[in-house]
């Protein structure tokens, strides 16, 4: 059993079913899975769903686990390897797993009433805290309800947390960093100015530096101000480059131009050939994916950089859900992409030739821009492919590893979403896949982040965003 002081985690059935790897984060500390768990992950390993995905993988851990170990050596309980899963880290183990081997006595209160799992994994709890009395025993579990009972019955619970990258949403990556007014002063002394291929480029260096991170935008205030965008740091210096001026229509892309500052700072990470990851941030109406579409139709139909669009998005409905849909993989994912019609509208209505010409020109578009269902992407690779992931903030991190993971040799992948507008069951703005993509990207040459701020469809959309 645990010595006295150590810390002592009981594990929820959600908290394998998010993470199949959970058993491997608490490093030193000892994990105990309840009788009724292992019954849980039995049931719930059949279908083709991700969280059943998610308890096969949880399974296949456990076996090799177990694999040749005695019945004294799990009652000992398991050595756990330090380090994560996956990975080249083999330090000593420290940590050990142990199963619920014995009948305890739950001792749970008459005033809890029902024999359910969650009662089940609350008494074992209460069992192991008489037990072992010298350790701290946590419950760790993604169930909101559960954990509130357990603060009731005296349970110290927590949520799962391994798989947060910030603690706070408030603290999450903007991609922008705005200048002081006396930037110039403590910064420029030394600064080197010179021109490659019409862009400019500027050497500054100060104790500013070191807080900037590649591809970062830096700005002076008001939307006139210096832009520019950092392209290297080394050494208490930094590289900065001008960056391209969207917001005149002699420079629109595919007939749409910049309406503020963070939409100009978005198509020039979309139309920057250097950057292969883009993630785009925002509430309703900043214009995440008409900026996306409009770059990816330039870069797909004028420069052919691109040999088409691929647009996807989680399928979560808003509302009850309407049943089935009939037709082919496209046919039934016509209706969630509802964002990509009404754009193509908008990029389409300055074209000439009246509704027979715009009609035209959008099949043109339809037939360069294809849509694909999340459900069929493993195993792919997109080459020279424009892909667009809308909706991100509903994937697990899991989930969008095996995304991003998808692109092959000349693929540009931008994630779009919000944050605030989370659908999915268990995740949360600091656990979401893209909170997640947007703190392990930060600082990589090839990936670029911007949030968009301010509302640009409407006055009513831009007032309701406001006060509902």
């Amino acid at each position: 059993m645990s010595p006295a002081g150590r810390r002592v985690f009981v594990l929820d059935t959600n908290v394998l079913m998010h993470d199949p790897a959970a058993i491997f984060r608490f490093e030193e500390h000892d994990i105990y899975l309840p009788m009724i768990v292992l019954e849980e992950l039995d049931s719930g390993k059949n279908g083709l769903s991700e969280a059943a995905r998610n308890v096969r993988q949880v399974s296949r851990f456990l076996d090799e686990l177990m694999a040749n170990a005695t019945k004294e050596q799990i009652d000992h309980g398991l050595e756990l390897p330090s380090g994560r899963a996956g990975t080249q880290d083999k330090r000593p183990p420290t940590g050990r797993l142990f199963f619920q081997t014995r009948r305890l006595d739950t001792g749970l209160p008459d005033t809890l009433p029902g024999h359910g799992a969650d009662n089940a994994i609350l008494g074992y709890t209460l069992a192991l805290q008489r037990e072992l009395a010298g350790a701290h025993v946590t419950l760790v579990s993604k169930d909101i309800n559960l954990r509130i009972k357990a603060a009731i019955l005296g349970v110290h619970a927590e949520d799962y947390y391994s798989d947060r990258t910030i603690e706070d949403a408030d603290l999450l990556f903007r991609g922008v960093a705005e200048l002081p007014a006396d930037f110039w002063d403590t910064h420029g002394g030394d600064m080197d100015s010179w021109q490659e291929q019409a862009r400019t480029f500027y050497r500054v260096s100060g104790p500013l530096v070191q807080d900037w991170n590649v591809n970062q935008f830096v700005c002076e205030s008001g939307e006139d101000g210096f832009e520019a965008v950092v392209r290297s740091v080394e050494q208490g210096s930094a590289v900065l480059e001008l960056t391209n001026d969207y917001r005149t229509g002699r420079h629109a892309v595919w007939g749409i131009t910049a309406r503020n500052r963070e939409q100009n700072l978005a198509l020039n990470l979309l139309l920057d050939p250097d950057i292969d990851f883009v993630t785009v941030l925002g509430p309703a109406g900043t214009g995440k994916t008409l900026l996306t579409l409009a770059a990816g139709l330039l870069q797909t139909l004028e420069t052919n950089r691109f040999s088409e669009i691929l647009m996807t998005r989680v399928t979560i409905p808003l509302g009850e859900d309407i049943g089935f849909l009939p037709g082919t993989e496209e046919e039934k994912m016509e209706p969630w992409m509802g964002a990509l019609m009404d754009n193509l509208e908008v990029l389409t209505q300055g074209h000439e030739g009246g509704s027979w010409g715009r009609a035209a020109t959008q099949d043109l578009l339809r037939n360069r821009i294809k849509i694909r269902s999340l459900n069929f992407m493993r195993g792919r690779t997109f080459l020279n492919r424009y892909l667009i992931l809308d909706e991100a903030q509903n994937l697990t991190p899991k989930q969008m590893r095996a995304l991003v993971t998808r692109a092959g040799p000349g693929t540009k992948l931008v994630c779009l979403g919000n944050i605030a507008q989370i659908d999915t069951p268990y995740l949360t703005e600091t656990t979401s896949g893209l909170t997640y993509v947007v703190n392990r990207f930060r600082g990589w040459p090839h990936a670029g982040h911007i949030t968009l701020v301010r509302g640009e469809r409407s006055r009513l959309a831009d007032y309701a965003s406001e006060t509902l």
